[in-house]
């Protein structure tokens, strides 16, 4: 009976790999991944030939008895995009059924944007929440914010760069004095962090509207 390995895989940076992660990528008989295409070029940047097999949002469920017929005389790893699956990626149906099956699950450490964004942000982070994706329409978003009034803990959310200003424009009709952090392409070349009031940093992006990957920080 196999292991089934986590492992995260870098956000941008391809140097922001472990060694551990690189040999059990190696070494396992097949690895799970979000999209095998783009997966394929962090595996051919380093060399690695294992056999792929998709595995993302929709088609999940019909992936895993070929995911199990591997895991049953081997180990399997899974890897999404970027970062850690599980984490607003996919994973979490695999390593449950994994779990209730009896198989060995091993997560390995590695990338993912909430820390590094956290540490950068200047905010608070002796505690904190990760909460995902913000929610797309303007009503459940507004209600969702709204929320954070009295939340004394930083808070860390992925937004779209789409909707981005309109978010920060109700953070600062909401809490305009509230400090806020913008992580925008995190380990990458064009890597920003824009820190300031919920008023300040709005006016910033509405006049520079962001583009790529983007962490919202509010503090509490």
């Amino acid at each position: 009976m196999g292991t089934l390995f986590i492992v995260p895989t870098p956000i941008g940076n391809l140097e922001d790999i472990t060694l551990r992660a690189l040999r059990v990528l190696r070494e396992v008989a097949l690895i799970a991944a979000e999209d095998t295409r783009t997966s394929g070029v962090l595996l051919k940047h380093y060399e690695i030939t294992t056999p792929t097999t998709s595995y993302h949002e929709h088609n999940k469920l019909g992936k895993l008895d070929v995911i199990f017929d591997a895991l049953a005389s081997g180990d399997v790893a899974l890897i999404s995009d970027a970062g850690t699956p599980g984490i607003s990626d996919p994973g979490y149906e695999l390593i449950n059924t994994a779990l209730e099956r009896g198989y060995r699950v091993e997560p390995l450490p590695g990338p993912n944007a909430v820390i590094p964004a956290l540490v950068g942000s200047g905010l608070p982070t002796d505690r904190f929440v990760y909460a995902g994706f913000l929610p797309k329409k303007t009503s459940a978003k507004t209600e969702f914010l709204s929320g954070l009034l009295d939340e004394a803990a930083t808070v860390i959310v992925y937004e779209s760069p789409h909707r981005l200003v309109d978010t920060l424009a109700t953070l600062a009709d909401l809490m305009p004095d509230r400090p806020v952090c913008v992580a925008r392409e995190i380990s990458k070349r064009f890597e920003e962090f824009q820190r300031g009031t919920a008023t300040a940093v709005h006016a910033h992006y509405a006049e520079h509207p962001p583009r790529g990957e983007i962490t919202l920080l509010i503090g509490g």
